[in-house]
């Protein structure tokens, strides 16, 4: 059995990837999130993924709801965090965010795209116990 084999939702998060790196194909690096997330929610749709935006992740702190929730970029069909970014490399901040993000919602799985580099930088982070 292959290393890949027994990813979590493995077709799901390369149709992802596949449709970011068509957005950054054709815009290249440079602009801001909202641009890329704005071409990245027409490539989702183009590709019948479906998908909510800016969904509102609430954090909780001993029982309490805090303040504003904080909006996940993209849950694309209903089971994956994209985050996504407009630096050069994805570092641990970033990646610190989204296992947050994942903690928050009980989802397994993170998807960090970044467009700031000439090529997309992206990966893939799970849920573990």
């Amino acid at each position: 059995m292959g290393v890949n084999e027994n990813l979590i939702l493995k077709d799901e998060a390369y149709a992802i990837v596949d449709v970011a790196m068509g957005a950054h194909s054709r815009l290249g690096p440079g602009f801001l999130e909202a641009v890329y997330g704005n071409a990245l929610a027409l490539e989702l749709e183009q590709g019948g993924i479906p998908f909510a935006r800016e969904v509102p992740v609430p954090i909780a702190y001993k029982g309490t709801l805090l303040g504003h929730p904080d909006p996940a970029d993209f849950i694309p069909q209903g089971q994956i965090i994209l985050a996504l970014k407009a630096i050069r490399n994805i570092g641990d901040n970033e990646r610190t965010q989204a296992l947050h993000y994942l903690r928050a919602t009980w989802l397994l799985l993170a998807l960090l795209l970044s467009f700031g580099a000439p090529k997309l930088d992206w990966a893939r982070l799970v849920l573990t116990q």
